[in-house]
């Protein structure tokens, strides 16, 4: 395991730098010059606008720039065009709010989606089995930015039982999770419900093809209870194809998490990245779009480790 593990982080280092390739390209190619947005138009002249570009660097040739720039990037010394801001400090001051937004919609998405899935499979074609059908095809269909302003309408302005912005109360800066805890209920259930669609589609699927297997046969014939048969064997060999969704669980909530930020007002890396593209801040942008690579290739490999975990016979060379 630890020669594969290893293996694979070497080949992070080619894929990392063809994706910083493209996405730099596509990056430089994009309409819009970043310089103009930041310079005063009726006051900006030849000069202004010159040397503005050499402070960005944007007057060197294409390949210098990009080895400027994933040099920075890689040092951390890659710095914002509109706060001048080191974009790993901005990233830094971002980045525990959606990790702290993704834990949560994770733990909620997996335990009621594996909840869920595994009801269903027990009482197939039940009324049960169709309820479970309906909240996870409500899961898939309902758009995040409507879902997350009818909880707005709801929980936040008529009942007013929930906050309906920003992570902590105003005038704190302190990380409190008992004061941030009310701030978060709201985009967790957002974020979380899509996850919870796949998740319980995925083990529903796999328990039914589980369950009919021959050694659940055995272990009830064995005199096993039935709760036993379900959780130990049945559930943990339908955990497979499930651990396939972890490989994209970070990308997925990076993403998601763009609108609920947003919505919710929630100083993370969506709002962050929302920010810096009607900015054309072309250092963060690519700094995040370099990050949400990573985490796809981090994720897929820990999928990989964890078919090792759930699987004793998967063995990797």
């Amino acid at each position: 395991m630890g020669r594969y593990i290893v293996r694979r982080v070497l080949l992070m280092i080619p894929l990392v730098i063809g994706i910083s390739l493209l996405s730099y390209a596509v990056i430089a190619f994009a309409p819009g010059d970043p310089s103009q947005l930041l310079a005063d138009r009726e006051q900006m002249t030849s000069e202004t606008y010159a040397s503005l570009r050499v402070e960005l660097g944007l007057d060197d040739p294409l390949p210098v720039r990009y080895v400027k720039t994933m040099g920075a990037l890689f040092t951390g010394e890659l710095r914002s065009f509109r706060t001048k801001q080191r974009v790993i400090d901005a990233i830094g001051e971002r980045l525990p709010t959606t990790l702290a937004l993704g834990a949560l919609a994770i733990i909620f998405g997996m335990a009621l989606g594996v909840a869920i899935g595994v009801l269903q499979a027990v009482r197939p074609y039940s009324r049960l089995d169709d309820a479970g059908t309906l909240v996870s095809l409500v899961g898939f269909s309902i758009p995040h930015f409507w879902f997350a302003l009818m909880l707005v309408m709801f929980f936040g302005v008529r009942l007013r039982w929930l906050p309906t912005s920003g992570i902590r109360p105003i005038g704190s800066s302190a990380w409190n999770p008992i004061e941030m805890a009310p701030y978060l209920v709201m985009p967790t259930i957002v974020l979380g419900t899509g996850l919870l669609a796949y998740v319980a589609r995925f083990v529903r699927s796999s328990m039914l093809d589980a369950l009919h297997q021959d050694y659940i046969r055995t272990a009830r014939s064995k005199g096993l209870r039935e709760r036993l048969v379900v959780v130990r064997h049945a559930l943990r060999n339908s955990l497979l194809p499930v651990i396939t969704i972890v490989g994209f669980l970070l990308p997925f909530l990076i993403g998601g998490a763009v609108i609920v930020e947003n919505i919710f007002a929630l100083p993370g890396m969506g709002r962050l990245a929302v920010d810096a593209v009607f900015a054309r801040d072309f250092p963060v942008i690519l700094t995040i779009t370099i990050f949400s690579a990573i985490a796809v290739i981090v994720g897929n490999l820990i999928a990989d480790v964890l078919y090792g975990v759930a699987d004793p016979r998967i063995r990797y060379g």
